[in-house]
């Protein structure tokens, strides 16, 4: 289910800032030469859609993608503007990474960028966890919104269901 934030109502959390540095986080807009970085990094952990959805977005000016780095490491993404007009997502934490507040950081980080861009309204599709939503942002269901923008989606084949009339030759496949 899609779910609506009011950007207008939303401020930053210091907070929140403060114990991500305390923990040498830092949550920034990705760069275009970081794009292979960051979707062979999101793609084993979160799928090739996520990964597709963030080079969309890392590919507009400036980038609507934002990074969690700790140590040289990325540790998280979130995006908008990835696969509508107005909406937030994909978005991912690292296993190790989760509970520390990085989703949180991402998410308001991305959202506030969204009401910068003069958005009044965000919505989150799809959104996974509802009410670490609701809880972070004050986001509300939208009802109806099953299977949304998503529906009828294009499978992703993977290389076992390419048949070998359609694999390139090894010399093509740079």
């Amino acid at each position: 289910m899609d779910m609506l934030v009011k950007l207008y109502e939303l401020k930053p959390d210091s907070a929140l800032e403060k114990r991500l540095a305390d923990q040498d986080i830092l949550i920034r807009r990705v760069l275009a030469p970081e794009l292979k970085a960051l979707t062979s990094w999101i793609e084993p952990r979160f799928g090739a859609g996520w990964a597709s959805e963030a080079t969309v977005a890392t590919m507009r000016q400036p980038p609507s993608c934002f990074v969690a780095v700790k140590g040289g490491e990325l540790i998280g993404f979130a995006c908008h503007e990835a696969t509508a007009k107005g909406f937030f997502g994909p978005t991912g934490v690292d296993v190790s990474a989760r509970g520390h507040g990085v989703g949180q950081a991402l998410l308001i980080t991305t959202l506030l960028d969204m009401r910068a861009q003069g958005y009044a309204y965000g919505v989150i599709g799809g959104a996974g966890p509802m009410e670490f939503y609701r809880r972070s942002v004050g986001a509300i269901p939208i009802e109806g919104s099953v299977p949304g923008i998503y529906r009828d989606m294009l499978a992703i084949a993977t290389p076992s269901e390419v048949s070998e009339s359609e694999k390139l030759p090894t010399e093509m496949q740079r």
